[in-house]
């Protein structure tokens, strides 16, 4: 019987054979090199695969609360996530909590109707018919921006560049302010009018507060239109009138509705058509979808956006279109459920209203349908896509389904 003793003898006495050809054993270490790397990457690939059938077809029936720490929502308030954390605002003052119930920041002010813009994580807070801007992000106060005209809307980047749209005499005028410090001064200040440019119904920023986008409502010979217009902040802007780089008309509607989902995408809603547009420096409509109806409200992430409907089939009370920011349709989604809000969260969304919840690929596949053991104001998504922050009326709790 062969022993470990004879098997290494043999093999040094293979290695010292002179006629060994070394061209051979080099080719057959290359072969074994490449074999196993194979096996490891078709085993690796198959991993995922199976991992993908798993999470695609697993669904969860219940829920139960990890952690929870005491939070206070009074009467009058709101609470809207600001990038993971929760910000709780009312007419007098804004705050800002973490995902353990940890104050992080708190701003008093006093306001008959607060107008809030939130993007990623960064908020501007105005009132309407007021002066003062606050801008904060999820770790501290930013700045204040004090305007010398009363506000009628307010967009801003997460950088901190905030757009106000202000009432001037005859005339609404477009200022853009870098809120990252206290400051009256504009970085960039434009105007509009019913006679030219029209009425700036809707104003978005980029995320990287390069690119304005602007919704104008006018009248032209008798007829309704709307225009999106786009201004760019950077060196290629720069070289243009007002900044001014691109514009797309439509007839015969309006569109109350711009935004950013990424620095390189926005799209725009109206009452019978959706636009989406792409580009870093000089945005382009790229497709446009019509509608028969009118959308009942717009929810989007940074890759999707769903329009809501009421559902004129009988299939159910509303309709959930979703659309991908290429402007391709994705699902059709029906569902009784009354609602508070819609989140996006990687490709999922998650419907929300009361303690009930339901939560669905963005291709249409439910993943849970249930309720949870309280009233929730505000479901918050978390790095997990099966775990959420749910602010109820007394608590914030961190929810994971089963």
């Amino acid at each position: 019987m062969a022993t470990i003793k004879d098997f290494f003898k043999e093999r040094e006495k293979r290695q010292n054979d002179p006629n060994v050809d070394y061209r051979e054993r080099i080719r057959q270490h290359k072969l074994s090199v490449f074999i196993k790397s194979t096996v490891l990457i078709v085993s690796l690939v198959a991993l995922i695969v199976i991992l993908n059938i798993f999470w695609n077809e697993k669904s969860y029936t219940t829920s139960k609360v990890l952690e929870s720490y005491p939070v206070s929502v009074v009467n009058g308030a709101t609470a809207k996530n600001l990038g993971g954390s929760v910000l709780i605002y009312s007419k007098d003052g804004a705050s800002c909590i973490d995902s353990k119930g940890k104050a992080v920041w708190n701003q008093s002010f006093e306001m008959q109707s607060p107008i809030v813009s939130i993007n990623e994580d960064t908020v501007a807070i105005g009132d309407y018919n007021g002066r003062n801007i606050y801008v904060a992000n999820s770790k501290g106060i930013l700045g204040v921006v004090k305007t010398n005209l009363p506000i009628r809307d307010v967009a801003v980047s997460n950088n901190g560049v905030v757009a106000a749209v202000l009432d001037d005499v005859d005339v609404i005028r477009l200022f853009v302010y870098d809120g990252n410090s206290d400051t009256e001064t504009p970085i960039v200040e434009s105007k509009a009018t019913m006679n030219k440019s029209g009425y700036p119904i809707s104003v978005s920023l980029s995320p990287n507060g390069k690119i304005m986008m602007v919704s104008y409502f006018y009248v032209d010979s008798g007829n309704m239109k709307s225009s999106v217009s786009f201004y760019n902040f950077g060196e290629v802007g720069s070289n243009e009138v007002d900044n001014f780089v691109s514009g797309f008309d439509y007839v015969d509607t309006v569109m109350p509705y711009v935004s950013f989902p990424s620095s390189n995408t926005a799209f725009g809603v109206s009452d019978d058509r959706i636009v989406f547009f792409k580009g870093n420096e000089v945005p382009s409509n790229v497709a446009t979808a019509l509608l028969d109806e009118k959308a009942l409200g717009v929810y989007h992430n940074s890759d999707y956006i769903g329009m809501v409907f009421l559902d004129t089939t009988g299939t159910a009370l509303y309709r959930l279109d979703v659309y991908n920011a290429a402007g391709t349709k994705l699902s059709s989604t029906f569902f009784d459920m009354e609602f508070t809000d819609i989140v996006f969260n990687k490709d999922l969304f998650i419907v929300y209203g009361g303690s009930n919840c339901m939560i669905s690929t963005v291709k249409g596949d439910i993943k849970f349908e249930g309720a949870f053991d309280k009233t929730v104001s505000l479901l918050l998504p978390t790095s997990s896509s099966y775990k959420f922050l749910l602010v109820t009326g007394d608590s914030l709790d961190t929810v994971e389904l089963n």
